[in-house]
């Protein structure tokens, strides 16, 4: 249960953390991008004002996406059954429960979300591309690093990226298998992403390699 009021603040939280996800990710490949084709000049590039103004950009494109969503759905009239065909409030199951025609709402939804989540993939695909292209030249030991470098990322993106284009790229409709592919998005991916990023991490190999590799030794009544 849910009231109307929460249901819209849902709605808009999840389009904002969501969108900053989408953002960052973005950001996150052109990171990568300079960090591969640019070496030198990476610190100066991405500087620690060059990072923050970054994050307040990704915060201000979320919030008015989620801001975009919410005034789309908020205006319209519900009067039917009020069961929502999903475990939260988003806005296609919302325009299923809609008293009025959603046409035209339905395509301001998807330029909204589908077009935002395919610009950002195509222009992280891009940062991508021109890495693998830089690198294709460079020593096997090199491109390994590189491409190590990337992989966590990757990962996240495929997780995230590929579940949100299949539900807000096509037209505004509502299938079972929805749920499903939001969950990848919402639950899986965040929930993965502390273990992705830190397996990359030497350090953390390093003292995983020891705990599962340590052999106890018995000396007299104890373990050593």
């Amino acid at each position: 249960m849910i009231s109307y009021n929460n249901c819209m603040a849902q709605l808009f939280t999840m389009h904002f953390f969501g969108g900053i996800e989408v953002f960052i990710l973005t950001v996150m490949a052109y990171d990568r991008y300079v960090a591969i084709c640019k070496s030198l000049h990476y610190t100066s590039i991405m500087s620690k004002q060059r990072c923050n103004d970054l994050v307040t950009a990704c915060c201000a494109g979320a919030f008015l996406h989620s801001f975009v969503q919410c005034l789309l759905t908020v205006n319209l009239p519900f009067c039917g059954p009020n069961e929502i065909d999903h475990y939260f409030c988003d806005v296609y199951p919302l325009l299923k429960l809609a008293c009025t025609d959603t046409h035209t709402v339905g395509i301001l939804v998807v330029a909204n979300s589908g077009m935002m989540g395919l610009v950002t993939f195509v222009v992280l695909m891009l940062s991508y591309f021109l890495i693998l292209w830089t690198i294709r030249a460079y020593p096997a030991e090199s491109r390994s690093k590189a491409l190590s470098t990337c992989s966590s990322h990757l990962m996240v993106v495929v997780l995230f990226f590929v579940p949100v284009l299949f539900i807000y790229i096509r037209p505004a409709t509502t299938s079972p298998v929805d749920k499903v592919f939001a969950l990848f998005y919402t639950i899986i991916a965040p929930m993965f992403n502390p273990l992705i990023y830190t397996l990359r991490n030497m350090e953390m190999k390093n003292a995983l390699r020891k705990v599962w590799c340590q052999k106890p030794l018995w000396i007299g009544k104890h373990f050593i």
